[in-house]
């Protein structure tokens, strides 16, 4: 089995997510020994945001110059990476309502139709199926206990969304929200997001 652990915020080693994400790997490689474990930080190697150079693989056009073969290179790799992942571990803080910038840059890489999606005449097929996503969502405030939270919200809805677009349907969430409203709040979200990875860590990798 392979496991694919993806950090993003931009606090280092400050950072919640950083910190529950290594929880989660490590819950998940103590409950299936023999995981190899794949780690991309994509603040300290974050991918270009997309641009036209990095289209061109979109659309099946070749690579004609040399910043598009080094953007194709860029995606290539990360495009194979996530294929080869049985599991994925995805470290994914509340920025203004949304995922860090670097995040959907790496996500930007991901969607390649043939890859990841295909058109067909019934509409798109997803074509990363059978894997696990576990996503450690971190938030400074609440979101998830009320309807106007749960619209301003474009993170958890985003990713659930995306990945269902390419055809993972186990995705699962480790959430510690109010982490900014003081330090009661703080340790209770800590308390309810541990105390949430061992179900999510243990479960088979889905079909």
């Amino acid at each position: 089995m392979k496991l694919l652990h993806i950090d993003s915020s931009v606090l280092g080693a400050n950072s919640v997510s950083r910190q529950l994400t290594a929880e989660v790997v490590r819950d998940w490689v103590a409950d299936h020994p023999g995981t190899t474990v794949d780690y991309l930080d994509v603040v300290a190697n974050a991918p270009a945001h997309f641009g036209p150079d990095a289209l061109g693989v979109k659309v099946g056009a070749e690579a004609t110059t040399e910043a598009q073969r080094q953007e194709n290179a860029v995606s290539e790799a990360l495009v194979s990476q996530f294929l080869a992942a049985d599991v994925v571990v995805l470290g994914a803080p509340l920025y203004n309502f949304s995922i860090p910038t670097q995040l959907k840059a790496w996500i930007d890489r991901l969607a390649q139709p043939g890859r990841t999606f295909k058109y067909t005449e019934k509409g798109p097929e997803g074509l990363a199926t059978g894997k696990t996503v576990i996503v450690v969502s971190t938030r400074g405030g609440m979101y998830s206990t009320s309807e106007a939270g749960q619209a301003a919200e474009h993170q958890e809805s985003y990713l659930k969304v995306v990945f269902g677009f390419f055809g993972i349907t186990d995705v699962r969430f480790v959430r510690a929200e109010g982490l900014a409203m003081g330090e009661a709040a703080r340790a209770s979200a800590l308390e309810a997001a541990r105390a949430s990875i061992p179900a999510a860590a243990k479960a088979a990798v889905a079909a």
